[in-house]
């Protein structure tokens, strides 16, 4: 098996009853670590790279603020250097833009390769949401592209993503959206939040996927939804990331329970970034809790340094910009080694143990392409 579409992915979880963890990576180390989980729980994977780490990927500190240029080397060097890992990979996976905000960056990762891009078009009119993926649609499907769009706004923030007030998605257009678009899966706005403060009380309003599956059986086609803002937030992590120096303030995230009960709904893809952040940082403040001595030498005392400066950051993008050259061109160091590592596992242990609860471990085999 290999790189696929990543609409055969969705299909077959639409088909077997299962979701699929879809991973927001920032750099080839943590690419090699979802794929790896995936090999070894024999699950279908889908890789997400969101617009601004492009920015990073180019080599840029303040990705952010990445011009043009940047972002187009950032895209292709991370293709250039994860393509073949999913070349090579034993399961099916998919490679995926998450939230592109303009229509030249989602162009770019077509052309160099990516299975889907996901146009935002989320805080537009119905009309022009549809008409701006209706153009992506267009150019990618030629070269067998899937296809995300969005319809309703999700509230909350992660990087440039997310706004202060939610719209929810109106369940009696996702049909019509799906026919004028051309989009291959639909994101729900429907009561999840992007970023690490999702509100203790926060509830996913499943009435909202469950009318869109109705409605879409009712039209005769069922498509595949996806539910983006997903991660969980677990709180032990985040006491184990403040008990350990960090100050990590009203972090709570999505019920487990509530995510579980809407995929017999059409939820077929589960967006999660938050968690991979988190489960990082509690690696890299436990690995300078333990060795007292990494917070004075060498690359690893900058580090230390960044996260002491900025106890609240979750970013490792940014508390990892002393060794960001290793981590762009995937090529480790004496110095980098430590850190690079803890990040590869980190990000395997939740992306493993969040696929397992998804139901799509050992459901490889059940992908079409």
């Amino acid at each position: 098996m290999a790189q696929v579409p990543m609409i055969n992915i969705l299909e077959a979880a639409l088909r077997h009853g299962y979701a699929v963890g879809a991973f927001n990576v920032h750099t080839p180390h943590e690419a090699a670590a979802v794929i790896r989980i995936h090999e070894q729980l024999r699950a279908p994977a889908i890789i997400q790279l969101i617009q601004p780490s492009a920015g990073f990927m180019g080599g840029r500190e303040d990705f952010m603020n990445a011009t043009p240029g940047e972002m187009r080397c950032g895209i292709s060097r991370f293709c250039r250097l994860v393509r073949p890992m999913m070349e090579q990979a034993s399961i099916p996976v998919a490679l995926n833009l998450d939230h592109g905000n303009d229509p030249e960056t989602a162009k770019i990762c077509v052309d160099n390769g990516f299975s889907a891009v996901m146009i935002d078009g989320s805080h537009l009119s119905f009309e022009e949401n549809a008409a701006l993926t209706k153009q992506i649609s267009d150019y990618a499907h030629r070269k067998g592209v899937t296809v995300e769009a969005e319809l309703g706004v999700l509230a909350g923030r992660e990087d440039h993503t997310g706004q202060s007030r939610e719209i929810y998605t109106d369940p009696s257009r996702v049909c019509e959206f799906f026919e004028t678009s051309g989009a291959d899966c639909l994101a729900l706005s429907y009561g999840t939040l992007h970023g690490p403060a999702k509100g203790g009380s926060l509830k996913i309003r499943k009435e909202i996927a469950i009318a869109a599956f109705e409605n879409m059986r009712f039209n005769g086609k069922i498509r595949p939804l996806v539910s983006h803002g997903s991660s969980l937030v677990r709180p032990d992590i985040i006491s184990e990331i403040n008990a350990r120096g960090g100050n990590l303030q009203n972090a709570s995230g999505v019920p487990l329970a509530q995510l579980l009960e809407v995929i017999p709904y059409g939820i077929a893809k589960i967006n999660i970034g938050t968690d991979i952040r988190l489960s990082i940082l509690r690696s890299l403040r436990e690995y300078f809790d333990l060795t007292p001595k990494a917070r004075t030498s060498g690359i690893t005392a900058s580090v230390w340094e960044r996260m002491c400066l900025e106890p609240g950051c979750i970013d490792e993008r940014r508390l990892l910009a002393p060794i960001r050259q290793a981590l762009i061109e995937y090529r480790d160091t004496e110095e980098s080694r430590p850190l690079t590592a803890l990040v590869e596992q980190a990000v395997g242990e939740t992306a493993g143990e969040l696929l397992v609860h998804f139901g799509q471990a050992g459901m490889a085999g059940t992908v079409i392409f």
